[in-house]
C-alpha cells in the first residue's frame, strides 16, 4: 500500500498506515470504543503475531482517533478447497469523534488498500445496515458460515468477481480472534 494520506473535511482528519510509535494510542482509542478491552487485546495479539494486513489510523490534530484492522481469514468449502481473504475487524472510533464520517473514511480507505494488495475479498461481522452502503452483502448468499452463528450480521466484498468460493463454506478468523474475544 502507498504511505500517502488523506484529509477529510474542517477538522483535517488524515487517514495513514499505522506506525511503530502509535500502539499506545490506539489501544486508548479502541478501549474507548468498545464496552471491554477485548477488542484492544485483539488489535495487540494481531499486531504482535503480525497478522495485520492492513492497517490504517485516523489523526486528527496530531492524536488518533480511529483505527481500522484487516488480518487473514480463510474460507473452506465443503470439497476441501481453501480460499484466504481479509476480514475487517476491528473498526474503532473514539467516541468524541464518532458520527463525523472518521470510521466510513477507513473503511473505505481499507478496502482500497485490500483492492490495491488485490485481496480477493473481506468478511465482516456487523450492522448490515451500515456495512452494506460499503459493498457488503450477507455471506449466506454464498452459502458462507462463520464460527460465530451470525446470520445477516455477517457479509462478505469481492474485491475480485468470482474469488468466493461457490458451494459454500465456512470463514474461519486467526487463532487470535477466539483468543482475544474468546
Amino acid at each position: 500500500m502507498s504511505g500517502g494520506t488523506d484529509v477529510c473535511g474542517p477538522a483535517e482528519v488524515i487517514v495513514r498506515e499505522e506506525g511503530p510509535g502509535d500502539a499506545e494510542s490506539v489501544r486508548a482509542v479502541v478501549e474507548a470504543a468498545f464496552p471491554t478491552p477485548a477488542e484492544a487485546r485483539l488489535v495487540d495479539l494481531l499486531r504482535a503475531r503480525r497478522k495485520t494486513t492492513v492497517s490504517l489510523v485516523a489523526e486528527a490534530d496530531g492524536r488518533i482517533v480511529g483505527l481500522v484492522l484487516f488480518s487473514p481469514v480463510t474460507i473452506e468449502t465443503p470439497g476441501g478447497v481453501v480460499a484466504a481473504g481479509l476480514g475487517l475487524a476491528p473498526v474503532a472510533v473514539h467516541p468524541a469523534r464518532q458520527r463525523k464520517g472518521i470510521g466510513r473514511r477507513l473503511i473505505e480507505q481499507g478496502i482500497a488498500a485490500c483492492r490495491g494488495m488485490k485481496q480477493p475479498f473481506v468478511v465482516v461481522l456487523g450492522d448490515p445496515s451500515y456495512y452494506q452502503r460499503f459493498g457488503f452483502r450477507p455471506a449466506r448468499l454464498w452459502g458462507i458460515a462463520n464460527e460465530y452463528q451470525a446470520e445477516d450480521e455477517f457479509m462478505v466484498v469481492e474485491l475480485r468477481p468470482g474469488s468466493v468460493p461457490e458451494g459454500g463454506g465456512l470463514a474461519k478468523y486467526t487463532a487470535e480472534f477466539a483468543e482475544a474475544l474468546g
